[in-house]
Parts: structure tokens; sequence; C-alpha cells
């Protein structure tokens, strides 16, 4: 696995139920190293703190692999690296095999996978088609949220080299499904509260299913 796209967003206006939002979702490759600090990456534009941001979504990566699916889905958008508001787009990340709680070094950074990504109607709005909402939840390939362990620069061609592997097996993909399924998994219901890499508050929440 490597780093094949580094991108940054700046404050985009659209209009919502009538009213003006904005949305850091659009984000481009830059030809400069992101800074990856605790709570944020450095110069990315993040407009609702309250859902992005912050320990546990620090900086967000994404499969570079899952693009073919999605381009043939949507054919006629404007394709660029960035697409899904990822600031590291990643060759050969697969959710199915990463766990919750994995630590990796990239570049001069350390991180820990903590949490996939929800969609929301704003990455409609990047897809002009809400639909896609539906979509990536059934195609459940997520990409993740990884919270800064060692703040660093990180650049285009750096890998991500596997320091610790969590002992607990939940995988990202797991994590995904068992967050948004009606019907839960006991099994991986229960690895999901006992991993303890994953928020509180997500383990919280689960645990009501229990």
């Amino acid at each position: 696995m490597k780093v094949i796209s580094t991108n940054l967003g700046k404050p985009t206006t659209f209009e919502w139920n009538g009213k003006n939002e904005q949305t850091g979702i659009f984000k481009y490759p830059v030809t400069d190293s992101l800074f990856l600090g605790k709570s944020v990456v450095q110069n990315d534009s993040v407009i609702d703190r309250k859902h992005h941001a912050g320990e546990h979504k620090a900086c967000y990566l994404f499969s570079s692999n899952q693009y073919e699916y999605w381009k043939e889905k949507y054919p006629n958008l404007d394709w660029n690296w960035g697409m899904f508001g990822e600031n590291l787009t990643i060759s050969d990340f697969d959710e199915s095999e990463i766990r919750i709680g994995d630590i990796f070094k990239i570049g001069d950074s350390l991180v820990q996978v903590s949490q996939p990504r929800e969609p929301c109607y704003k990455l409609g709005i990047r897809f002009k088609n809400q639909l896609i909402l539906k979509q990536f939840i059934e195609h459940a390939y997520s990409g993740t949220y990884v919270r800064i362990l060692k703040e660093g620069n990180v650049k285009v061609d750096d890998k991500l080299e596997l320091v610790e592997q969590s002992t607990n097996s939940l995988t990202v993909k797991q994590s995904f499904e068992i967050i948004l399924a009606r019907k839960k998994d006991p099994k991986i219901l229960q690895l999901a509260v006992e991993n303890m890499s994953l928020p509180q508050y997500k383990r919280d929440r689960l645990k009501k299913y229990l």
C-alpha cells in the first residue's frame, strides 16, 4: 500500500433545502506533502467540526482500487483523486483486511485506524446524486478515518507500513456493516463493543443491541 494522491479542499457553497450551506468534501490533488496534525490535516477545509476532524477523524483514507467501480456507475462526472473527500488516496487498501486499531507508519507520521466513514448527504452533493448514499452503504467499502499517534508529513509514494496489528479482528468493513445494519450479527457486534480503538461513543451505541 502506498499514497497515490494527497488531497485538500476549500470551502464550497451549495444550496440544500432552500438554504446556502458549505462543505469541505470537494477535495483535489495537491503537489505538496500533507501535515497530519492531531485533530486535522493542516490547510484542509473542515466546515462541520461536529462530524469531521478531531481525535478520531483527524484524516480520511480511501482506496484507489475502488475508483473503477464508482466510475462505471458515474461515468459523466469529472473524475480526479479526492472524489470521496479523502485526504489520502491509498493503493491496495482493503477494508475487508485492515483492522480497527491497526497502526501504520506513513511518511513521518504514525496513525491508527479508528472508524469507517459513514456517508452523509454531502457525498451526494459531490456526486450530484443522493442515490449514492444507499449505493455506498450497500457496497460497504467505506475508507477509514485515522487518529494521529505521531504528527508528521506525508507525501505521494509514501508507503503504509504496518507497525502493529490489532489483536481484535474487527475489520473496517465489518465495523461499517455492523454500525449501519438493521439486523446486527451478535458475534461481530461483540467484537465491535470490545474493540478499544473504536471510539467510545460508537461502542456505547452498539452496546444497546447486545
